[in-house]
């Protein structure tokens, strides 16, 4: 078997292979991950928007429902953790772990109180940024 133009193949050929695609996954990875976990932090320190209330001497501005919610002593923004882990099969995959107790009741809500979401709008505004980490990378083509 012979083939025709093999340079012209090869060009093609390399446009399309990724060199060091293991290890420019994981960076492009673990910078994505790292910005989504900042997002997730900045948007937890803004300050609240809704009502005013005294607890142990400190005053405090609840956030309305459907906004992130507003810090008081730092704690939920505190426990905003990451975890990359590179699977057998070789895929790269990154989690932003929230480990305060009431993480899950302030992201969905619970029958007393509306959600007040932080980690699902902070990867949604990420989307745009974790697209051109993955491109500058050399994961995804431009």
């Amino acid at each position: 078997m012979s083939f025709k133009n093999v340079n012209a193949f090869k060009k093609r050929l390399a446009k399309r292979l990724i060199d060091n695609g293991s290890k420019n996954a994981i960076q492009a990875v673990t910078r994505s991950t790292t910005f989504v976990e900042k997002a997730v932090q900045n948007s937890i320190k803004q300050k609240g928007t809704g009502r005013n209330y005294t607890r142990g001497g400190v005053t405090h501005t609840a956030s309305i429902a459907g906004q992130p919610p507003a810090t008081d002593q730092g704690n939920l923004a505190n426990n905003i953790t990451i975890d990359i882990s590179t699977k057998s099969n070789g895929s790269v995959v990154g989690q932003i772990i929230s480990s305060a107790p009431y993480s899950k009741e302030l992201e969905f809500g619970t029958t007393n109180m509306e959600a007040r979401p932080f980690m699902q709008p902070a990867l949604r505004k990420s989307k745009k940024k974790i697209l051109s980490i993955f491109k500058e990378e050399g994961v995804i083509r431009r």
